[in-house]
Formats: structure tokens, C-alpha cells, sequence
């Protein structure tokens, strides 16, 4: 049974960070591509971030670029999001994905909150 079950969010002031996880199982996980995505209250479901293989190449949405850190531990089959120097609109569910071809996962999602 496949699950990706993401975890480490919360309510944060300003300027805090945050540690976002997810855990996989039920696949392959180092073979998947694995992203993060938000979804804001009335707003689309948007991505984050993503990155194929540790150490390899990252990409991040503008938005979030020099503060959001993406990783990976394929030992423990386990995306990350370190989240750094938040914002209000930051503020929204974060919702791991998994995606090999045609394949794709998705997470319960976590909430974070970015407030004062």
C-alpha cells in the first residue's frame, strides 16, 4: 500500500522556520521524483519545489527560492522541506508528491501556519 505521510508543520512567527517531512512507503522511492506542493485557502495548489536524486538538481518556485531547502534520504525513503525566514503567505497545506512516469502519489498534507 503505498503512503506518503508528511509531517512537521505547525504555527510559526514570522521570520521562523520550519522542518517539513514526509515518509514514503509502498514504492520505489529512489526511483521517484518527489516535490512539494501548497495550496493557500481559495487558492490552486501550487509547487513548491522538487528534486529527482540527492544531491542533484533542485528547483524552487520564485517565491520561495534562497529561503526553502529540498532534500532527500533514500535510505530512509524520506523528502524534506527546510523552510527558513517565513512568511504570512507562506501560510498553506504542504502536500508531498511522488511521480515516476505515470505514477503518481500524494500526501495528506500538512498545515502551516505563518502568523504573529
Amino acid at each position: 500500500q503505498v503512503q506518503l505521510v508528511e509531517s512537521g508543520g505547525g504555527l510559526v512567527q514570522p521570520g521562523g522556520s520550519l522542518r517539513l517531512s514526509c515518509a514514503a512507503s509502498g514504492f520505489t522511492f529512489s526511483r521517484f521524483t518527489m516535490r512539494w506542493y501548497r495550496q493557500a485557502p481559495g487558492k490552486e495548489r501550487r509547487l513548491v519545489a522538487g528534486m529527482l536524486l540527492p544531491g542533484g538538481r533542485r528547483d524552487y518556485a520564485d517565491s520561495v527560492k534562497g529561503r526553502f531547502i529540498i532534500s532527500r534520504d533514500n535510505t530512509n525513503n524520506t523528502l524534506y522541506l527546510q523552510m527558513n525566514d517565513l512568511k504570512p503567505e507562506d501560510t498553506a497545506v504542504y502536500y508531498c508528491k511522488a511521480i515516476y512516469g505515470s505514477l503518481a502519489y500524494w500526501g495528506q498534507g500538512t498545515q502551516v501556519t505563518v502568523s504573529s
